[in-house]
């Protein structure tokens, strides 16, 4: 469920925002190396990982690989039929 503290798991001290656990968490990061490789450069801006639609398959999948959001969300389906 929810974390007691709005602090990172992983990481002392840190708030974990949303920008930490897409682009910064060093926890992330065998995770965030498979974004990086599909989004490249893009993978670290936060506007774009939030926006584009290009973004939104590999992201789910990032957010899916770190089960971090799984207690509450579960396993989350990528919409591939958008735009169609």
């Amino acid at each position: 469920g929810q974390s007691p503290t709005p602090n990172c798991p992983h990481c002392d001290n840190v708030a974990e925002t949303v920008l930490h656990f897409l682009v910064i968490c060093p926890h992330y990061a065998r995770a965030r190396h498979i974004l990086t490789s599909a989004l490249r450069r893009r993978a670290s801006s936060l506007p774009f990982l939030l926006s584009s639609p290009k973004a939104s398959v590999p992201l789910i999948h990032f957010v899916n690989s770190t089960g971090h959001l799984r207690p509450t969300f579960g396993d989350v389906a990528p919409n591939t039929h958008e735009g169609r």
